[in-house]
């Protein structure tokens, strides 16, 4: 096992924006939209976990390299009809190696940070959650040029 060299490599220009969903249940989602959730506003929170998420990545991924990440983004939206919560991560740096996992730690930490807020009401009668689910986690562009 070994992390990949990039010595060698030039400084360039890296984006990478990723994007995931969270299935709630009506009630929950009514809930986020009225500002009722006891724990905190899961949306101001998701996008505060998703920061902390894309700048922690190299300590959750042991072979990822730290880099120096200069901009996180982060967008969350309700999607009510479909009872789901969307999260963006927009990452850039300048760096010998892209920001695809930072931007895709930032979007799995905002979800858990969703699904933490508001898991007492998401609970079954036997404490399970059969209607809650994150997916579609995926990059969905990213940019890689010029060097430095």
């Amino acid at each position: 096992m070994r992390q990949v060299y990039v010595g060698d490599k030039p400084y360039m220009y890296r984006e990478a924006i990723a994007e995931g969903y969270i299935r709630l249940k009506r009630e929950t989602v009514e809930k986020i939209l009225l500002g009722q959730v006891e724990k905190a506003d899961p949306l101001a929170l998701a996008e505060l976990g998703g920061v902390i998420g894309a700048k922690s990545t190299p300590q959750l991924l042991p072979l990822c390299h730290n880099i120096r990440i200069e901009s996180v983004e982060m967008d969350v939206w309700v999607e009510r009809e479909s009872q789901r919560i969307g999260v963006r991560a927009r990452v850039k740096a300048h760096e010998k190696t892209g920001v695809e996992m930072e931007a895709l730690t930032a979007v799995a930490t905002a979800l858990l940070n969703i699904w933490d807020a508001v898991k007492q009401y998401e609970k079954d009668e036997n404490g399970q959650y059969p209607e809650t689910f994150i997916d579609e986690i995926r990059v969905v562009a990213k940019v890689k040029e010029g060097e430095r």
